[in-house]
């Protein structure tokens, strides 16, 4: 299954009243493994962004006047999304902007390219109700570090986010499997099942240099803790039938 942890930056917060996105970040996943092919552009988006969105993500409107404009990447990034499912942390903002810039195109819509859209936010919104869940407060939630994280950009957001993603979703395979093996399948032949108590299975003790060796490392933490370790709190346990190593 490929999926693409998406993230925009964009000149303020209002596709409908004319502002544009100016960077793009998408980061693959095939099987729920990183690929390392991953999309990252910057966009010219013809007029300046406003203070407030500025002060987010610090592209200028100087740095972003020799990238490409939309019209001049669209093929590549409708392209690039196309049959993946995407995974977008509060999608309905970057889907809107998407959908914006493809329409001034002529293109179709995100839903029509891509094989569907899992919104990170409302996941964790289910998982931590009544708690933040930015997605700063899902890195410190998960242990993940964003030390370097001093400005939003597309990418490196997008690199945060497959990981929270991944550590909210990690689990679910155990429990489809489990489910799987749970559930008679109509029809379906039960497996031959292994008598593991007719094994006749050989145990392999230590030998008599390796016993000295441990009881010396004993002695070593008895001397250590000025007392007994817990390791000679009860008697080693004699296997009758063992074979010697």
């Amino acid at each position: 299954m490929r999926q693409l942890i998406l993230d925009t930056e964009t000149t303020g917060l209002n596709a409908r009243t004319g502002d544009r996105i100016i960077e793009i970040g998408c980061v693959e996943l095939i099987n729920r493994r990183l690929t390392g092919n991953n999309l990252h552009i910057y966009v010219n988006p013809e007029r300046d962004s406003d203070p407030g969105a500025l002060a987010v993500h610090g592209l200028t409107t100087e740095f972003l006047s020799d990238k490409p404009k939309f019209a001049e990447i669209a093929a590549q990034l409708r392209d690039f999304i196309a049959g993946a499912e995407l995974i977008i942390h509060n999608a309905p903002f970057d889907i809107g902007f998407l959908d914006m810039e493809f329409a001034l195109l002529g293109l179709p819509k995100v839903s029509d390219i891509c094989a569907g859209v899992i919104d990170s936010l409302a996941h964790a919104k289910q998982m931590f109700p009544g708690k933040r869940n930015s997605l700063d407060a899902l890195c410190d939630r998960f242990g993940i570090s964003n030390a370097h994280r001093t400005l939003h950009g597309a990418l490196l957001d997008s690199e945060l986010l497959a990981e929270v993603y991944l550590a909210m979703t990690r689990g679910q395979e155990s429990l489809v499997i489990d489910m799987l093996g749970d559930a008679e399948t109509e029809g379906a032949t039960a497996a031959p099942r292994i008598a593991l108590d007719d094994l006749d299975l050989p145990v392999i003790v230590a030998s008599g240099e390796e016993l000295a060796a441990h009881e010396a490392m004993l002695n070593d933490l008895d001397k250590a803790l000025k007392g007994t370790s817990v390791w000679r709190t009860e008697a080693p346990q004699t296997q009758p039938d063992a074979v010697a190593a």
